[in-house]
């Protein structure tokens, strides 16, 4: 197996300078995919259209049983493939985070339902001084096509709940588009992609699709400067989506829970209870 074969996983294939925070940020965008071939040949030329040009894009994949890999390399051969080392989309984020090389890192979702055109204006409110931006559908300028109305007054509720725990003002807790400094990687202690996948084929907690929850709970809990993007959510191209309303909510509610008890612990710990 040649190097360019080898599943890189979450090792660098290069020493990583240390990120800064300038005002032209190297951007790398990290692209999970799971049997996304058929997407990955129209989001990946998308995003390398973008101007001003990102830096590098990050295709971290799942173990696809189709062509992922092979139509990820043929469509934009200068994009890095890396494979995750677990299971579950967390996984595959963290993997992408620790693998790259940019100042600012871009949450790109492979389906076809993120605007790469829009990944400019995450960007500037990172230069303009946030530490997260945030995509919200339901800013002034955003919207979906894609969206029903129970999801929707599920999403509210769900903001809700986090505004409360976490004293935030979020307006679309469950939309994975943002953008951070890549210098937060590690204050977002996210599971080590080195641990191996436990041998009761359990997932670890950051693992899962909680893992947008897990995030901005996270830069709250740590009093980070979030700012809201307006962000238009398309409709996928091609497959199935893996959403599930009530289960999905669900899961989000226990999250929520449980990253306010994280928070709560280590506020004691810090001695800052009240």
């Amino acid at each position: 197996m040649t190097e360019a074969e080898a599943p890189e996983g979450f090792r660098r294939p290069r020493p990583r300078p240390a990120p800064r925070r300038t005002p032209n940020p190297a951007v790398s965008v990290i692209v999970p995919t799971r049997n996304e071939a058929r997407n990955l040949e129209i989001v990946l030329p998308a995003i390398a259209a973008v101007r001003p040009a990102v830096h590098e894009v990050i295709v971290v994949d799942g173990n696809s049983t189709d062509n992922t890999v092979a139509a990820a390399r043929r469509t934009l051969p200068w994009a890095r493939v890396i494979t995750q080392t677990r299971k579950g989309k967390g996984n595959a984020m963290a993997c992408g985070f620790t693998a790259a090389t940019g100042d600012v890192i871009v949450m790109f979702d492979a389906d076809g339902s993120a605007d790469p055109g829009e990944i400019p204006a995450f960007v500037s409110a990172l230069v303009a001084g946030a530490d997260f931006a945030k995509g919200s559908r339901f800013r002034k300028g955003g919207g979906s096509d894609d969206i029903t109305l129970l999801r929707k007054t599920g999403n509210a509720g769900l903001n809700g709940v986090a505004n409360r725990l976490f004293g935030t003002a979020y307006t679309d807790l469950c939309y994975g588009y943002n953008a951070f400094w890549a210098d937060l990687v590690p204050q977002l202690e996210l599971p080590d992609p080195a641990i191996p996948q436990p041998e009761d084929g359990s997932m670890i907690w950051g693992d899962g699709f909680e893992i947008e929850t897990v995030l901005n709970c996270r830069v709250a809990a740590a009093g980070l400067k979030i700012t809201e993007v307006p962000s238009v959510e398309r409709e996928r191209m091609f497959g199935e989506t893996n959403l599930r309303t009530f289960a999905d909510g669900t899961r989000v509610l226990r999250t929520l829970a449980a990253e306010h008890r994280r928070a709560e612990r280590r506020r004691k710990g810090s001695g800052y209870a009240r």
